[in-house]
């Protein structure tokens, strides 16, 4: 009986990690988006006041994951790594046309473009947290119910 039980049990927690994992890619894209916006916001205002080098600003920012490894690429001037298998072609061309962006040009044409890029990037990640919030709440769901069945099935 407590076999069944515990077997049972690691069954659903199973299915339910399957999910979890499952949805990664859009807790991934939200994370990516929303540093995004943050750096955005970050470089319009590092733009108005302090008009620091890019390599200082960038420094200071607590960015992690994906998003920091496009930003050091970016600073350096080095080909973007925009493979990420979460992003869709559009956004990933409108991520390397944002970053080859950063750093050239005169302070008002950066100014221009880039609050330009906000009303995009706010619009991409609210996308971003709607697509995770639906799909990763699906994909939890989703596996709970396939442990269930499973169980139901086999023990």
């Amino acid at each position: 009986m407590w076999i069944k039980l515990l077997l049972s049990a690691l069954i659903i927690a199973f299915c339910v990690l399957l999910g979890w994992f499952a949805a990664e890619k859009y807790r991934a894209r939200k994370k990516l988006f929303s540093q995004l916006a943050a750096f955005n916001e970050r470089f319009l205002s590092e733009l108005t006041f302090s008009r620091k080098p890019l390599s200082v600003f960038v420094k200071n920012c607590d960015y992690s994951g994906d998003f920091l490894k496009i930003v050091e690429r970016a600073v350096l001037h080095e080909p973007l790594p925009l493979k990420l298998s979460y992003l869709s072609k559009e956004e990933a061309g409108e991520l390397e046309e944002y970053f080859t962006t950063l750093g050239r040009g005169d302070t008002a044409s950066q100014f221009g473009y880039f609050a330009a890029k906000k009303g995009v990037l706010a619009e991409c990640k609210a996308t971003a947290e709607r697509e995770e919030k639906s799909h990763g709440e699906l994909y939890i769901k989703l596996g709970l119910l396939a442990g269930l069945a499973f169980v139901i099935l086999i023990v």
